[in-house]
This record gives C-alpha cells, sequence and structure tokens, in this order.
C-alpha cells in the first residue's frame, strides 16, 4: 500500500516571504503541526489524504521552478522518497518549518522559522539553513539564534491583526535591523498584495 500524505492545499502563487520573494512557486501546504501558535493563520482541521503519485500529479498542473513544503509543520511529514519524486519534476524543493523535526538531506532550500518564544518546548534541532525567518514580535529578542549558521537572516514583523499593534512592532522591527545590520527585514508580501 502507498504511503499517504494530509495535504491542506496544493496552489500556485508568487513567494510572500524571504529572499525569494516575488517568485512564482507551487506551494504543498501539509495539515497538521506539532506547535500551537498563536498568531497562526492555517486550518489545520481539513485536508485530502493523497500520495506521492498524486501529489507530484498535482504540482505538475503547474508552472513554476520552486516547489515550497509548507504547513503546518511539513518536517513532521515529508521524507526522502516525496521530495526526490518532486526534484523529478525539474524543480527546486524548499521547505519552510519550525525547525522541531529532522528534515530529509535531499532539500534544496531551508526556511527555518522557529517558534519558541512563542511555544514552550518547540526548541529547534535545526542548526543550520538556507534562511532564518524570526517572526517578531517586539518583545523576544532574535539574538538567541545566533549560533544558527544562516545564509540569510529575515525578522518578520508578526501580524497580530490588528493595524496599530502592528504598525508598533514593525517600527520596532526596524530598529533592530537598524541596529544588527546582519537581519534584514521581511515583510508577507502576499498579505501586502492580497494574493495566496
Amino acid at each position: 500500500m502507498a504511503k499517504t500524505y494530509r495535504i491542506n492545499e496544493i496552489f500556485y502563487s508568487v513567494q510572500g516571504e524571504g529572499v525569494n520573494t516575488g517568485v512564482p512557486a507551487v506551494f504543498v501546504r501539509f495539515s497538521g503541526c506539532n506547535l500551537r501558535c498563536p498568531f497562526c493563520d492555517t486550518d489545520h482541521s481539513s485536508a485530502t489524504v493523497m500520495t506521492v503519485r498524486g501529489i507530484v500529479s498535482e504540482v505538475d498542473r503547474y508552472k513554476g521552478n520552486l516547489v515550497i513544503l509548507t504547513g503546518g509543520e511539513p518536517g513532521l511529514f515529508i521524507d526522502t522518497e516525496l521530495v526526490a519524486a518532486l526534484k523529478k519534476t525539474g524543480r527546486k524543493i524548499c521547505i519552510e518549518t519550525n525547525g522541531t523535526c529532522e528534515l530529509p538531506d535531499n532539500i534544496d532550500f531551508i526556511t527555518l522559522s522557529p517558534k519558541d518564544a512563542f511555544c514552550d518546548g518547540a526548541v529547534p534541532v535545526l542548526q543550520r539553513c538556507n534562511e532564518l525567518k524570526v517572526v517578531f514580535r517586539g518583545d523576544n529578542d532574535p539574538s538567541r539564534y545566533d549560533d544558527v549558521i544562516a545564509g540569510h537572516r529575515i525578522l518578520q514583523p508578526c501580524d497580530t491583526g490588528n493595524a496599530q499593534e502592528n504598525e508598533k512592532i514593525t517600527a520596532a522591527a526596524v530598529e533592530y535591523c537598524l541596529a544588527h545590520p546582519q537581519w534584514r527585514l521581511g515583510l508577507q508580501m502576499h498579505k501586502v498584495l492580497n494574493v495566496k
């Protein structure tokens, strides 16, 4: 019997976050997470059970040179077989992870977004990534990740759903980046542009 995966959705859009902002990509959003972050915008209650073949077939419906595995927490579900099958489509395979799970070695680009500042016990096991993205509330200290080896360090203001609060957090993030130039400000452009 073929292994199955719980998929929330597969869709085509532009990447809205990080160093690949604006790049067309196929998103494979997994359903389920080992954390409960207060700002999470993913519906974990719905899922379609799919095989590797079904996922690849759906991904192949779209253009784009990137496949982004996201969630939920894709690290709970992905394996070498799925990543290898997706790579055979000729695309670069990226993952957005909270870092609490070991990952297959065949992923091309890892975005580590640790959530231990928001969820007790969510200490990341990953200590190396292509991109470190820290969700910033203004009261959490990004220097706690100084030991993480990362090609890029992104400070992303937390979207609280309150415009006035978001403005304060964004201003604090700008100030932090100016004082710590190894960090760059990362905005959620998909929300600014009102695209998925």
